[in-house]
């Protein structure tokens, strides 16, 4: 069972979701606003995407640990498929496709569940990398062996591996026992990684822009990544009691709220990078407004394995 204060965290959000609900649509509803109706509609699909998020990730939590390992191994399968699908692949690279998606990909979450650190932390980055670039070569296709390889060992490592340590949260050892604490610290984490990626758009909107990377993402600017970063900082060290930094550790909150951020940043700009060299603007269609689950977990993927390793470093030490 969740404890109230995690109660209260996940029911807080879900009514500031309720109310930026109510806020668009009156907001849409009024011609006169002044606002730019582009910024409105950016805004009305990020609600409807955050919606979708944190209510899933809020039944996952009421069913149990279990359940909430599995959303996210789903999410992560998708995710590994939208990846994949984005190049076109050769016959020789199906059975090693097999394997990444059958195998590696739920044995990554099983391990999780499990807490089994010991395997999670080593099955993809070792035993999968090396598997999948010899099931390739066994296929005797040459052509494009070391492009098509590292797209496979790019996707198991980003969409599955790294993915993984957002889940692996529930398995640490917190100063405080029980399931509500553990999951606290997972819905602190997207909810910080969700609240950056926004108030990075949000200032990225003042007059004066300067852009970062104009040939991979155009709407990413230096005042953006500043003042979101900075922003997201502050709200972490105020909900420094949902993690296990609490008591006088409360700046541990606003500096892992920090690596989060700019993980997140890195995330968004790497995968806005793979897109731009296949060609396309999203990486699917799932998500309305969104394009694909991929467009939207780019962050949480960059940086889960930094904020668990940071929180297990700090719980051990």
């Amino acid at each position: 069972m969740l404890d109230p204060r995690t109660l209260g965290l996940v029911g807080g959000v879900l009514l500031l979701l309720g109310a930026a609900t109510i806020v668009v649509h009156v907001l849409r509803s009024r011609s006169d606003s002044g606002l730019d109706t582009a910024i409105i509609e950016t805004f009305r699909l990020r609600v409807h995407a955050w919606w979708m998020l944190f209510s899933v990730l809020a039944a996952a939590f009421m069913i149990g640990q279990t359940a909430t390992v599995v959303l996210f191994g789903l999410i992560s399968f998708w995710a590994l498929r939208e990846f994949i699908t984005l190049t076109p692949t050769r016959p020789g690279d199906h059975r090693a496709l097999f394997w990444v998606f059958f195998l590696f990909t739920p044995l990554q979450f099983v391990l999780v569940g499990m807490q089994m650190y010991g395997l999670y932390s080593i099955v993809i980055p070792v035993y999968g990398f090396l598997f999948v670039s010899a099931r390739i070569a066994m296929a005797g296709d040459y052509k494009r062996f070391l492009e098509r390889t590292a797209k496979i060992q790019a996707g198991l490592l980003i969409c599955v591996y790294c993915l993984s340590h957002a889940p692996a949260l529930l398995t640490l050892d917190l100063p405080v026992d029980g399931w509500g604490p553990k999951a606290r610290l997972l819905f602190f984490f997207v909810l910080i990684v969700q609240l950056s990626d926004a108030l990075q758009y949000a200032w990225a909107q003042i007059p004066s822009k300067h852009v970062i990377i104009p040939a991979i993402s155009p709407t990413r600017t230096w005042e953006g990544l500043l003042g979101g970063t900075a922003s997201v900082t502050l709200i972490g060290a105020v909900l420094w009691w949902a993690t296990p930094f609490q008591g006088s550790h409360w700046w541990m909150a606003a500096v892992m709220s920090l690596v989060i951020a700019l993980m997140g940043f890195a995330g968004g700009i790497t995968l806005s990078a793979i897109k731009r060299d296949r060609g396309v603007k999203d990486y699917g269609t799932l998500v309305e407004g969104h394009g694909g689950v991929l467009d939207r977990i780019d962050s949480i993927c960059f940086a889960a394995p930094v904020f668990f390793h940071f929180t297990r470093f700090w719980l051990l030490w």
